[in-house]
């Protein structure tokens, strides 16, 4: 087996984090062993990742890593915050650019947009967080203002 002489992350990266995404290795049920739990504070769907982020889930990542290491039933649970003014913000710069004025809208047509802002825009962190290789568990990933907890 011939080792590359330089590391290419991108292919490497990518393989295992799927490898790992396909057996469920981020994945909890509960069971008798001692549960451990780190809900991420939820980033907003306004943006993109900074280094307040960063440090936030790495952390997060190495407690959770260490409880399964551990032999807890550790689990990470993502999601994002609607951010609803720092969100309108963004929904209104958008409008305008494309010669809306936010006033002539209904409210519901107003939130049609700032639905349609969340699903082109709100993954991207946690998208982000995926390339990362956070261990969270994906199938929980819960939104502010879904339907459970709105």
């Amino acid at each position: 087996m011939e080792i590359p002489a330089k590391y290419e992350s991108q292919n490497i990266e990518k393989k295992w984090y799927k490898h790992w995404m396909d057996k469920g290795y981020f994945h909890s049920e509960p069971d008798n062993r001692e549960p451990y739990a780190n809900v991420i504070p939820p980033p907003n769907v306004t943006g993109v990742l900074h280094m307040g982020h960063m440090l936030n889930n790495t952390i997060q990542d190495v407690l959770v890593r260490r409880a399964r290491m551990l032999g807890k039933n550790a689990v990470w649970v993502p999601g994002t915050d609607h951010a609803s003014i720092a969100t309108e913000a963004k929904v209104v710069a958008k409008l305008r650019d494309e010669g809306i004025d936010k006033n002539t809208l209904t409210r519901e047509e107003f939130l049609e947009h700032a639905w349609e802002w969340k699903e082109k825009h709100g993954g991207i962190i946690l998208e982000q967080l995926k390339k990362l290789g956070a261990s969270c568990d994906w199938d929980r990933t819960a939104f502010t203002m879904d339907e459970v907890r709105s």
